[in-house]
Parts: structure tokens; sequence; C-alpha cells
């Protein structure tokens, strides 16, 4: 190659394959004390609102300070109760969505794989998943003998619709390209199913439980504010009834820590069980 053709050639930019960086943005340590440093200015305004009752449409006087709770969160952390409470909606929410995490799974699969199936039971999930999960209470203190088995069954509705749309979805954007291959080589149905199927599934299956524990916690609170005699969401609801303000941002702030640790730990399952998915700029958490 020679004359204007070569020289064109060496004139264009030499292109790189672009470099993944979603593990090098930022120092762990300079991410976590970003984070810190947020919660500390969102109570540093808290507490600067409140102190000055401040009025801006929102009325802060009212509004108990960061330094109320802080003192109302001690004393209730050396108290049985707490933990009782704390133990009581760990396992309705556990026992709930586990449920439904198998339920969804199983449901959001076999109506995916098996048109019979979705013809039979689409209908009545269709007809069923708008309704919202705390509008079922009435009926689950009718059907069930105990109150603890109704807030399990709210919770479990809550989880499960999230989990058997995701699954289903997930199945249904497979690659059929897959499960030819496989079927073509001789593999069996069962065989697609655990190799082929379940795996390529899991990253939108694990989304639909992050979201489903999420839901779930939503409901049980509410449930057992309804119809609980234990549990955090009946506690923070009994401060309010005895106008104890402190104690119900004490019960809003438990809530909250709860279900971010059970939803870190489902996107923590999550990633260890599709470590061998490629990871994008921004995943490193």
């Amino acid at each position: 190659m020679t004359g204007p053709a070569r020289q064109s050639v060496q004139d264009r930019p030499v292109t790189r394959p672009a470099v993944r960086r979603g593990r090098s943005q930022g120092h762990p340590a300079a991410r976590w004390a970003t984070r810190i440093g947020c919660l500390l200015v969102a109570a540093g305004l808290w507490q600067a609102l409140t102190a000055t009752d401040a009025r801006l449409w929102l009325r802060f006087d009212r509004l108990p300070g960061p330094g109320e709770v802080a003192a109302r969160f001690a004393t209730q952390l050396t108290t049985r109760l707490y933990y009782l409470d704390l133990l009581q909606s760990l396992i309705r929410i556990l026992t709930g969505f586990a449920l439904a995490a198998v339920a969804g799974i199983t449901v959001g699969v076999l109506i995916a794989r098996s048109r019979r199936a979705g013809d039979v039971l689409l209908p009545l999930l269709e007809a069923v998943r708008p309704i919202p999960a705390i509008a079922l209470v009435p009926i689950a203190i009718l059907l069930f003998p105990t109150d603890e088995q109704g807030i399990v069954f709210i919770t479990f509705t809550a989880a499960f619709f999230p989990v058997m749309v995701s699954t289903r979805h997930a199945v249904r954007a497979l690659p059929t390209l897959w499960e030819d291959a496989v079927r073509t080589l001789g593999g069996s149905r069962r065989h697609v199913l655990w190799n082929v199927v379940l795996p390529g599934t899991l990253p939108g299956v694990f989304g639909g439980l992050s979201v489903g524990m999420g839901v779930a916690w939503i409901c049980v609170i509410s449930a057992e504010m309804i119809s609980g005699e234990f549990g955090v969401g009946y506690r923070t609801w009994h401060a309010y009834t005895i106008v104890d303000y402190p104690g119900v941002i004490v019960g809003m702030v438990t809530i909250g820590a709860l279900g971010w640790l059970t939803s870190s730990v489902v996107e923590l399952v999550g990633r260890r069980v599709t470590r061998w998915l490629p990871r994008g700029e921004g995943s490193g958490t």
C-alpha cells in the first residue's frame, strides 16, 4: 500500500477497546465516607429545623429532634420487648418471603414454559395481582385461625407477585437458540430446565426477589399495625396512639434498617450466584 491510501490509513485515529472501570470508580473508604457524610448532613439539617421550630409549610416545630429520638432509641435498646418485636417481625417476613420465593419461581417457570398451565393459572393470577396485599387483611382474618398466620399470608402475597412476574419474563426472554442447541445434542427437558432455563433466569429472578422483599416489608408492617400484637409495625402504631412521637421515629428507623439489611442480603446472594455474568460499569458497591 503506497501513496495517498497508505497516508490515509496512518492518519486514522487508533481506537482502543473500552476499559471497564466499574470497580475503579473511587476508593471504597471514600465512597463510604461520602455515604456517611450525607447521613450526617441530613441529621444536621433535621436538628436545625427542629431546634428553630421552623414552619416552612411543613411544621417542624411538632417533630422531635435527633437528640430526643437517639435518647428514646437508647432506652428501647435496653428493653427485652424491643428485641422481641424485632424477632417477631423477622420471623414473619422471612417465613412469608421464603414461601413466596419458592412458589413465585415455580409458578413463573411453569406458566412461561407450559401454554396449558398459563391458560389455567394466568387468568386467576392476573385478576388477583392488582389487589393490594394489605387490602386482603380482612380476608386473612376471616380465613386463618390466628393473626400470626394471616400476617404471614399477607407477606407471602405481597412478595409472590413480583417474584412470579419477573421469573416469567426472565424465562420468556431467554434466547430459544440455547434450548435448541441443548436439545439437538440430546438434552432432555429436565436437563434444559436445570442447566439452561434456571441459570439463565437468575438475574431476573433476583431482581424480582429484591423488589418482593421491599414490598413484603411494607405489607407486613401494615398488617402488624392492623391486627398484630407484637412486631415493629405494631409497636410503632402503639407509640403513635400514646403520642410517643420519638418512639414512632425509632420504629421508622428500625423498619428502614431491617428492610435495608434483608434487601442487602438478597442482593449479596444474587451477586454470588451470578458471578459468572459480566459486570458493567458502576456494578461495584
